[in-house]
């Protein structure tokens, strides 16, 4: 190792600065978005540390090459393409031309009036019924949007937070209905409060009752719906809003600690619904940091659980993440490029090890994907599976020197953010001071800085631009999908047992202001009776009340 150390700094100092010296390089000086600096050549003198405990071996602690001994050599990954618009017959049938496309799983994006508890009827509701998701408001919906969807066999995603617990009771109660029981129910709801709060923004309930449903949903999960994930602790909206990739490692799993301390002190034990939990990342444009920062991820999450939560099942260390590529990074401007973007994105989160991938349509940065783009998308994905091999091997970058320096410095920056933060007594804490989004902001305004002074390049937005004709052939949705899904509520209002109805709320009001008392039953109860998702979320606003933004300058 010193020969090789002694031999890279003859090369350096002899050939490398000498032919630099001479033409020069591009940049002063090569960064990632974490502020990590990229030497010009990495050898085994970068790489520190005992192999077993750095690296280890797939499907054991510390589980950096993945947490399956086998990886994709047994299966794929699931093709879990995100989609969800309009009525729910319009999603509906999306979701079976996915399906039938070979898409392997489902994930359901909602509109902003069903994310913030409101009913499609509701006053705040108006305009925004269907439009950046599909709109639901009762159990009436939720069957028709998984209508001829087989549950027992498909695992479904659902993108839903604040709501969570119901529109998870709604899913379940169209099982029972289909004569699918909870425990053959498979999926994920996101589940994750506390990332709305410091950079989404669908929250209703503040912090402390909002945990309590999210460990009421863990308790209820683990004993009715075994295998469902009751949490996608999720870092990819953080990095939407301009985080690095160290920040996103860092508020997310400084999430995650925020919710185990939740669960144990609401009485769970850690092994009982550690090993249900689950991650959803983002994957961005610099190849060798997003698959090192997957890896960073899972090593320091099994740290976490092991030494700080005293976990003893290997399966509560393992942190299982689905991946989406990046939002923020599609252009309006040449839209076929977002197609190379995509397809380089989706390739970093299979090589980083990926559970699930979703990959974005060449055309959302101007509307809801077409048929057409979403399919294109959708073949990226097995594209890279059946014809690259590069699932052929378990963690084909492992042992990269690059790459290993990557991951600990991501994992030596992500565990600086996790120390301040519990210095602050904990994430909760941490959103309150406003701390996590001072750091994100401050990150999206260098990396702005960056595309406007040139210093990042964004091909077709600041360079290699052309004139380009007006987009054609978007998906739009119809204004008339509001007046269906009002025309759907007035009927189901006059249809159902009211009183049935109101005695399910009525209860479930009562047991919100009992702190001992798991309310999923309850809302379990109040679906089947066809209450709406507006009357529960309501109900349990008169409780909890509702939580007002805390603003960061």
């Amino acid at each position: 190792m010193a020969d090789t150390k002694a031999e890279k700094a003859r090369w350096k100092q002899k050939t490398y600065e000498k032919a630099k010296g001479k033409a020069g390089e591009r940049h002063p000086e090569f960064r990632t978005s974490s502020g990590v600096t990229m030497e010009p050549l990495y050898t085994p003198d970068d790489v520190t540390g005992a192999y077993e405990e750095k690296l280890g071996f797939p499907g054991e602690y510390p589980f950096t090459r993945g947490v399956q001994p086998t990886m994709y050599r047994g299966r794929f990954w699931t093709m879990r393409q995100y989609a969800g618009f309009g009525t729910a017959e319009d999603a509906n049938k999306r979701y079976h031309y996915l399906l039938q496309s070979g898409q392997t799983g489902l994930s359901v994006a909602f509109d902003l009036p069903t994310q913030m508890g409101r009913d499609a009827d509701h006053a705040r509701a108006h305009g925004e019924v269907g439009k950046v998701g599909v709109s639901i408001s009762s159990l009436q919906d939720m069957e028709v949007l998984l209508k001829g969807i087989p549950l027992d066999q498909v695992s479904t995603s659902m993108t839903i937070n604040a709501t969570a617990p119901i529109l998870l009771c709604l899913y379940a109660a169209v099982g029972e209905k289909n004569g699918v029981a909870l425990e053959q129910l498979s999926g994920t709801v996101q589940n994750d409060i506390l990332k709305e709060y410091m950079a989404r923004g669908t929250y209703i309930y503040p912090p402390q009752p909002s945990l309590r449903l999210i460990t009421n949903l863990f308790a209820f999960c683990a004993k009715r719906v075994p295998k469902w994930n009751p949490i996608s602790i999720s870092g990819y909206h953080i990095r939407e809003a301009g985080s690095t990739a160290a920040q996103e490692i860092a508020f997310t799993l400084a999430d995650g600690i925020a919710y185990v301390d939740a669960a144990l002190k609401a009485g769970l034990e850690v092994d009982d619904f550690a090993g249900r939990l689950s991650f959803f990342f983002n994957v961005h444009n610099n190849f060798l940091e997003e698959i090192a920062k997957f890896r960073a991820a899972r090593r320091l999450w099994a740290r976490i659980m092991k030494e700080r939560f005293k976990a003893k099942d290997p399966r509560s260390m393992m942190l299982r993440f689905h991946a989406q590529t990046a939002g923020s990074t599609l252009t309006a401007q040449q839209v076929d490029n977002n197609v190379v973007r995509v397809a380089l994105q989706a390739l970093a989160a299979v090589m980083g090890g990926a559970q699930s991938l979703h990959t974005n349509s060449r055309d959302e940065a101007l509307a809801l994907p077409s048929e057409e783009s979403a399919r294109l998308a959708l073949r990226t994905q097995q594209v890279i599976a059946y014809e690259s091999g590069v699932a052929d091997i378990i963690d084909p970058m492992g042992g990269a020197f690059a790459v290993e320096r990557l991951t600990d410095e991501l994992e030596a920056k992500a565990e600086d953010y996790i120390r301040r933060i519990d210095d602050m007594g904990g994430m909760v804490e941490a959103i309150a001071k406003g701390y996590p989004q001072g750091e994100i902001q401050d990150a999206a305004y260098e990396a702005q800085r960056d595309v406007e002074q040139k210093r990042t390049v964004v091909v077709g937005v600041n360079q290699f631009q052309v004139k380009e004709p007006p987009p054609s052939g978007l998906l739009r949705v119809d204004e008339a999908v509001e007046r269906t899904q009002l025309e759907r509520m007035k009927k189901l209002r006059a249809e159902r047992d009211n009183g049935a109805a109101q005695r399910t709320v009525d209860a479930l009001r009562k047991a919100a202001g009992n702190a001992d008392e798991n309310l999923i039953p309850l809302i379990l109860d109040a679906v089947k009776a066809y209450a709406t998702l507006g009357e529960i979320s309501d109900a349990m606003r008169d409780v909890f009340g509702e939580h007002r933004e805390h603003v960061v300058l």
